[in-house]
């Protein structure tokens, strides 16, 4: 095997302080996105659902509210930390990658910021499609990190040179982690080689001016990269003038592009 293949863990550490308002950060940028997606007639009262890589459980328990006393809504995590079950709301550590489904004939499957990860997405993908019901639901949903972010406004282009080199070089930690950055732009095709049908694709991004919420996720994900950013090259000071500019109001850059891409097995 080569010496250079990629490290297969995820990169964050979501049992870390950091953690908790990265989830937010996330959630409150993703949530209104997702639940838009997977709302009636996608998802029903009565409905059986797998969360995959719950994170913070907050779209699962937007799902088990949906779904109703009927229905019934499994969420699944490596880490859960931050998961708690509730009602109608199971919660089980799960290896998405390793371990079998939770359960099959699910109603509705979501997973977001997951397969982008594993080295085994395309695998794990037909796992996914394979453990629907007839006329069930897979949603995937990703960022795509191929496009330079773009940098709308800057105090001077030092500081924009300088978020593009710390961003570039979190990119680079990911990918060495075994992530796939492209992955968004491949998931409309692999749904449908799954053998699902009514594929269709979305795809949302904004402006973060700085000191907002989502560019705030930028300063927190280079926290929790920070011991392999400065084995990267960079420095203390300039990770620090990283995070001052994320919270600088004449800075603004736009957010990675989300992806949302569902399709529906046959009934």
């Amino acid at each position: 095997m080569p010496t250079d293949a990629p490290d297969t863990g995820y990169a964050f550490d979501t049992g870390a302080a950091d953690a908790v308002p990265q989830m937010h950060a996330l959630e409150s940028f993703l949530d209104p996105i997702t639940t838009g997606r997977i709302a009636a007639p996608i998802l029903t009262a009565g409905a059986r659902c797998w969360e995959v890589g719950a994170g913070g459980g907050s779209i699962a328990r937007a799902m088990a509210a949906s779904v109703g006393p009927a229905g019934r809504v499994v969420a699944t995590d490596l880490d859960l930390t931050h998961l708690r079950p509730a009602g109608n709301l199971d919660v089980r550590r799960h290896d998405v990658r390793r371990e079998p489904p939770p359960g099959d004939a699910f109603d509705l499957v979501h997973a977001r910021l997951v397969l982008l990860h594993l080295p085994e997405r395309r695998r794990v993908l037909r796992t996914l499609a394979g453990v629907l019901a007839p006329g069930g639901w897979l949603v995937v949903e990703e960022f795509d990190c191929t496009a330079p972010l773009r940098v709308l406004t800057a105090p001077n282009d030092d500081a924009a040179k300088l978020f593009a080199q710390v961003t570039d070089a979190m990119l680079g930690i990911l990918q060495s982690h075994g992530a796939d950055l492209a992955w968004a732009q491949d998931v409309h095709a692999a749904l449908t080689a799954a053998g699902l049908t009514e594929v269709d694709t979305v795809t949302h991004a904004q402006s973060w001016p700085g000191g907002s919420l989502g560019a705030s996720l930028y300063a927190t994900n280079s926290r929790q990269l920070e011991p392999e950013l400065l084995d990267a090259g960079l420095s203390s000071g300039q990770l620090e003038a990283f995070r001052r500019l994320l919270r600088d109001p004449g800075f603004a850059v736009m957010s990675y592009q989300f992806v949302s891409t569902r399709g529906r097995r046959a009934g």
